[in-house]
């Protein structure tokens, strides 16, 4: 509910207006994240801080790690001096790819808790101190970028790009951290594919449409006020329009001529 909330909150609080296709794109947001949530295969049992250091030692969330941390860095340090305060997607993007950092990091400490209150010496492994560390930062991060582009961007548009970037990544951590993709059926899989696209959609509804005064309202004026394509027409033709009238229309200007 953080997306039609916050864009209900901007409106009253704030001032800021979401026309029908921005509410529409929030809607489509919402029922694409549901539906890939919904067709995403369940996590695979991780109970103590051993199971979860080989987990995160597998080559392939290291290179997928490697990969959101270079992403990471060339948007703090390139692209965000560059274009973050002209384009929405730069800092919400530094906020979704740290968010698989936390999150998973929210996961290994859950597995600490659980083990601190049975009795086990978690405050000795020293993946426990990584996963406080690595939370520290992360968290840090987005809430640094989260309101840079809150101080720039309408909030209506904020909350919901960042949800949807937010929820794709983090699904797309935990299917590679757990092999969840392993056990994916085919109606799994065509249910994630067409969860995306209406993701996709959605943010496009966002961001393509937002400067446009479209409501209930106002929806048939702005269908049928559709301005007309002008024709060019030379000279050879107003001059047989301007032979054929008979009867001067009254907007057209006159010409008297006075003999003397």
């Amino acid at each position: 509910f953080s997306v039609p909330c916050s864009a209900i909150l901007s409106s009253y609080l704030l001032g800021e207006r979401l026309n029908l296709l921005g509410k529409l794109g929030c809607l489509l947001s919402l029922v694409g994240s549901t539906v890939m949530v919904i067709h995403a295969p369940e996590d695979e049992e991780v109970t103590t801080l051993e199971e979860m250091t080989s987990k995160l030692k597998e080559p392939g969330f290291l290179a997928y790690a490697a990969i959101l941390l270079a992403l990471c860095f060339l948007l703090i340090f390139y692209l965000a001096p560059r274009y973050g305060q002209s384009n929405i997607l730069v800092y919400l993007t530094i906020c979704s790819v740290i968010g698989a950092f936390s999150v998973s990091s929210v996961k290994g400490l859950g597995i600490a808790i659980k083990g601190f209150f049975a009795g086990q010496p978690v405050l000795q492994h020293p993946l426990t101190w990584i996963l406080v560390i690595t939370l520290v930062a992360s968290i840090t991060t987005q809430i640094n970028y989260l309101n840079k582009s809150l101080d720039i961007f309408n909030t209506s548009l904020v909350f919901p790009i960042y949800y949807v970037l937010f929820t794709t990544i983090v699904i797309t951590t935990s299917i590679i951290l757990f092999k969840e993709w392993v056990t994916m059926t085919v109606v799994d899989i065509i249910g994630t594919v067409c969860g995306f696209l209406t993701i996709i959609l959605g943010v496009f509804l966002l961001h393509a449409f937002k400067d446009m005064d479209v409501s209930l309202g106002n929806l048939p004026q702005v269908l049928q006020n559709e301005q007309p394509v002008p024709v060019t027409r030379d000279d050879k033709n107003i001059l047989i329009e301007v032979d054929n009238s008979s009867i001067a229309p009254e907007d057209k200007p006159k010409v008297f001529m006075l003999y003397t």
